[in-house]
């Protein structure tokens, strides 16, 4: 864990203007602390491949840790909490994104050691079946329990956070400023139940001047914090196609929800799966058979009896052939069963959900 002392280190390193998260973890990782970086002889510094005198030319400036010292102030008066990138707390996905943070704050009830983590982007500007979409997803959800990750922002962003609030699940908001403030203003109302139920993460200070660019810093956390990225709508333009070109920059499954191509907010979606930069999904199921996620044991158990009579035509045809393989994929049984792919998975969700069907490595299923 960092230690208060340290910290004051790292905050007066990420104060330097351009030397970025790479390089500052390259010091990091070589020199061996933040504080060893400060007292190292600059001759010796610049010996780093990748490390000029552009980079460390304000390292000795006293204003920094004069700035330090300010931050550190706010956030220990705002009970406000921090990962390090060093630290074994620091989120694991956003561990392996080469541009991650050195250093993040947080504040409210935040899981980061969570496995089942999803970020839903897209427009500000959603429509009507947009939001239905989000809502009847993430509530498909809610079984497995995922975090969801969004923005903050207007339209599917604030679907993403209520819709999560509203099936219990935690919900984590990115912020492109510090905590000092709230954007939109319209969504302070919305604070204290993210808070309940997850909270807020930010890289800025709440001495930042608010900045357009902050917006695509803020995206690749967004990005690289999760497992996979869902674009609900977007234009041809937008800052959820970067949130998604950074995700597939990190090796990260990205998503798309497909619609007509007349449709101004479809464009972008239709587009990123065109050029293969996401994946098609129409449904929860296909995420949950894509990401390979499993029901917990104990969400299944208890069930079996109870639910197996209401297992309806399809779902009892489903079972029956699964009943007599020892395991099947997906491909299988839809040819098998003669029932379309995208069925079949809403209908192997539903199955897992009644505790007949169990998921298992590889996408394969098998009947309990």
């Amino acid at each position: 864990m960092l230690s208060m002392k340290e910290l004051r280190f790292v905050l007066a390193l990420q104060r330097v203007n351009n030397l970025g998260d790479i390089s500052a973890k390259k010091l990091i990782s070589i020199v061996g602390s933040a504080e060893g970086i400060f007292k190292e002889k600059t001759s010796t510094l610049l010996k780093i491949n990748g490390i000029g005198r552009f980079k460390l030319k304000e390292l000795n400036e006293s204003h920094l840790f004069d700035a330090a010292e300010e931050e550190l102030d706010y956030i220990n008066a705002k009970g406000i909490s921090f990962s390090y990138f060093e630290d074994k707390g620091y989120p694991e996905y956003l561990k392996h994104c080469v541009d991650g943070p050195i250093l993040f704050f947080h504040h409210g009830n935040i899981d980061l050691g969570r496995k089942r983590i999803i970020s839903v982007v897209g427009t500000r500007n959603v429509t009507q079946h947009g939001r239905r979409f989000c809502e009847k997803f993430i509530e498909e959800l809610s079984p497995l329990s995922p975090v969801i990750v969004s923005g903050f922002a207007y339209g599917v962003d604030i679907t993403a956070h209520k819709t999560a609030m509203k099936c219990g699940l935690q919900t984590i908001a990115c912020l492109a400023h510090g905590f000092n403030q709230i954007y939109p203003k319209t969504h302070k109302k919305y604070v204290n139940g993210v808070k309940r139920n997850g909270g807020f993460i930010s890289e800025f200070w709440s001495s930042d001047s608010f900045d357009r660019n902050n917006f695509l810093k803020r995206n690749r956390i967004i990005a690289g914090i999760s497992q996979a990225t869902v674009v609900i709508e977007s234009a041809r333009k937008g800052g959820s196609l970067v949130t998604a070109d950074i995700a597939n920059s990190y090796n990260r499954e990205v998503f798309a929800i497909p619609g007509r191509p007349e449709d101004l907010w479809s464009q972008g979606c239709n587009d990123l799966i065109k050029s293969q930069k996401a994946q098609l999904i129409t449904n929860a199921a296909e995420l949950i058979y894509l990401l390979g996620w499993e029901l917990e044991e104990q969400a299944t158990q208890g069930k079996q009896a109870r639910l197996f009579v209401e297992l309806t035509k399809e779902e009892k045809k489903i079972y029956n052939y699964l009943f007599s393989k020892e395991k099947q994929t997906i491909d299988s049984i839809a040819i098998d069963c003669e029932i379309p792919t995208h069925k079949v998975a809403s209908l192997l969700l539903n199955l897992e959900l009644k505790g007949v069907v169990q998921p298992l490595s590889g996408k394969y299923f098998r009947a309990i």
